[in-house]
């Protein structure tokens, strides 16, 4: 297996782009990552285009795509894995240049959620679970479906609607400093109290929103990623696991299975031990939709132990200088969840970090040059984590004590 690394990224401002069609959005993000890379579109392999369908009037993505950014007629493909179909668009490209199919490939996520009215988007990502069993009978929206998991996390863990309101203000603080999020502004915790209910005990402000936006990494083989670019990120392994299309089938509903396994099998390649997996990164992005996800993310991925996750949110060592830094980049919360998109975005954001290239007060401090991507698809239907290293060759090593 050769050697893999990004070395070009580029994201397009999320939001509400009624400003730009659905090729043109890709654009955005696919020009910044090519000129990023310092390449064009002729010296691209392969694409991938990631998107999961929701809201867009463009039934094949990667065809309109392809046209539009110049990309044709190299080979491609569309991926689909819900809200992790980012980070799967990532894998397949990454499996393309590992096995020596491709030597330079380019990865475009997207999703253009606001073509469609908001209750209609509502239905059709609520349709993404189990559809006749939960949507059909029981009318399960994803709001709902992540109510399941905060009640039954707060009844044996005693958190409270607080402290998921605290996730919120810390990915609104840091959602502040980026000029590509959806809501560039503070909040506290009394206003996200104040905010009406989506589904008991989820408010509207621990929900991420409804969001237009693209994303695009280059990846190349280790012989062009050095010929590119002094400081290539390179993907030094990838976790991928799938959980139960029925919740009722669900172990548990104060984690994700899917989520714990794809940290485990990405942790088992760089020999890391799960519990102390937060020793060895300087930051993560973590799949945020709700701000219960990013708790129990927390604990999935070995940050905190079991029903501890809550204590690192109180304690604020999600922030800067704490123990882990987490979506330094606003999170889903506050950068915007554009399903296709979001994968590819922690992508973006791992590359900038590493790199130091973050804007201002997001920039984490970099020790051991190790960033970690962990993406759900639906509520724990798909996961992948990623791990993204400075350095070819090094094994993890932990940072320096604070």
């Amino acid at each position: 297996m050769r050697g893999v690394a990004i070395v070009g990224v580029g994201i397009s401002r999320f939001g509400k782009r009624s400003d730009v069609s659905f090729p043109e959005l890709a654009w955005e993000a696919v020009k910044e990552a090519l000129d990023d890379a310092r390449i064009g579109q002729n010296d691209v392999d392969f694409f991938v285009v990631s998107s999961a369908g929701i809201g867009s009037a463009e039934p094949l993505p990667a065809v309109v795509v392809g046209e539009y950014c110049g990309l044709n007629p190299r080979g491609t493909m569309r991926v689909e894995a819900a809200c992790a179909s980012g980070s799967a668009g990532i894998y397949n490209a990454y499996m393309a240049i590992a096995s020596g199919q491709a030597d330079t490939a380019l990865v475009i996520g997207i999703e253009k959620m606001n073509e469609l009215p908001t209750p209609l988007v509502v239905e059709l990502i609520g349709r993404a679970g189990n559809y006749f069993w939960e949507f059909e009978n029981f009318g399960l929206t994803f709001p709902g479906y992540y109510a399941l998991y905060a009640t039954a996390y707060m009844e044996r863990y005693g958190a409270t609607e607080e402290d998921l309101c605290a996730v919120a203000v810390k990915n609104h603080y840091y959602g502040s400093a980026n000029p590509k999020a959806q809501f560039q502004n503070r909040i506290t915790v009394e206003e996200c109290m104040s905010s009406r209910y989506v589904a008991r005990p989820v408010k509207l402000l621990d929900s991420s929103p409804i969001t237009d936006g693209a994303a695009a990494v280059v990846l190349a083989s280790e012989e062009h990623a050095r010929k590119l670019t002094d400081t290539p990120v390179w993907v030094r392994a990838v976790g991928a696991a799938s959980g139960t299309a029925n919740l009722s089938r669900r172990p548990d509903f104060v984690g994700l299975e899917a989520a714990y396994v794809a940290a485990a099998r990405a942790y088992g390649r760089l020999g890391i031990e799960h519990g102390e997996a937060w020793r060895y990164f300087d930051v993560a992005d973590v799949h945020d939709c709700f701000t219960i996800a990013e708790v129990m993310a927390y604990e999935d991925l070995g940050f905190a132990g079991r029903g501890q996750g809550v204590q690192l949110i109180r304690e604020e060592q999600t922030y800067k200088g704490g123990r882990i830094p987490v979506n330094l980049d606003g999170g889903l919360k506050a950068k915007g969840h554009p399903i296709g998109a979001t994968g590819v975005g922690m992508a973006v954001e791992a590359v900038k970090q590493l790199q130091q290239r973050a804007e201002g007060a997001r920039q984490a401090d970099i020790h051991v040059g190790w960033a970690l991507a962990h993406n759900v698809g639906g509520t724990g239907h798909y996961a992948y984590v990623t791990a993204y290293s400075l350095d070819r060759d090094a094994r993890p090593t932990p940072k320096p004590k604070r």
